[in-house]
């Protein structure tokens, strides 16, 4: 089936203006965006269960645990990063349980969960800025 010419306009102008922030981006302005890419994918989610639309909730919650775990988790340096690394590792690692579960359960709660623990995290690297460590700053 052919999609119209203004849907694949306007898709080919979303991937390139995702990957345009992205290469622009600084290290900590990656994070965020992995941040705000997780929260809208478990958001997503969210509604595609209340739907009924089970293809859609799947792909969702796929996508949001691929975040976590190839942006957000795997890069921790958990032999450098102290507690707060071995903190954010079982914490992702926790809200990867949930999002499994949410997906065999239906469970929109633990989709709730989630967003709850991961929204305080998302808003203190926001924070952070340029007061972070200066490998996470951008190059002037």
């Amino acid at each position: 089936m052919f999609t119209s010419a203004t849907s694949r306009a306007a898709h080919a102008y979303k991937r390139v203006g995702i990957e345009s922030s992205v290469e622009m981006a600084d290290p900590h302005q990656l994070v965020n965006l992995l941040f705000e890419a997780l929260l809208r994918k478990v958001g997503s989610a969210k509604l595609f269960m209340q739907a009924g639309n089970v293809p859609a909730k799947c792909d969702a919650i796929s996508k949001a645990i691929q975040i976590i775990e190839e942006g957000l988790k795997a890069p921790l340096d958990l032999e450098r990063g102290g507690t707060i690394a071995a903190n954010l590792d079982a914490l992702y690692e926790y809200c990867v349980v949930r999002l499994v579960h949410a997906n065999a359960q239906n469970d929109a709660a633990a989709l709730d969960q989630v967003i709850n623990l991961i929204e305080p995290v998302a808003n203190g690297w926001k924070q952070i800025g340029d007061k972070g460590p200066a490998y996470l700053r951008p190059v002037q």
